[in-house]
């Protein structure tokens, strides 16, 4: 089973993403900013993280470059409300895998971490 982690301040994100990747089938643990989240990361290991740009504490950005910097490579896919091209760029440039705009369709989210995570079963 693939272990993913969501990390965004707003649990009602974090519940909505949660039970869409658990109904697929996937295992979810949820983090509440970058900060949280890169605390769990030395803790355990992740297939897929997916993460939000704005959140108090550590920002998406931040948490990407930092989980970076410690070598991971782990799939990270920013969710975000930010479609600017700017903010994409700066996404990727940190060492994002995929960036896609909220709000994001369930298929569409299942069907981009299946893909991510090298999942032959992609529906």
């Amino acid at each position: 089973m693939k272990k993913v982690l969501i990390v965004d301040d707003s649990a009602v994100v974090r519940n909505f993403h949660g039970s869409i990747l658990k109904s697929a089938g996937f295992s979810v643990e949820t983090a509440i900013d970058g900060a949280d989240a890169l605390e769990k990361s030395f803790r355990n290991n992740y297939d897929v993280i997916l993460t939000d740009l704005n959140m108090p504490n550590m920002d998406g950005l931040t948490f990407v470059r930092k989980y970076r910097e410690e070598n991971k490579d782990t799939p990270i896919i920013i969710i975000s409300t930010q479609e600017e091209a700017l903010h994409k760029i700066k996404g990727y440039e940190v060492g994002a895998n995929l960036y896609i705009v909220k709000p994001v369709k369930p298929k569409t989210l299942i069907m981009h971490i299946k893909m991510i995570c090298g999942d032959s079963e992609v529906n």
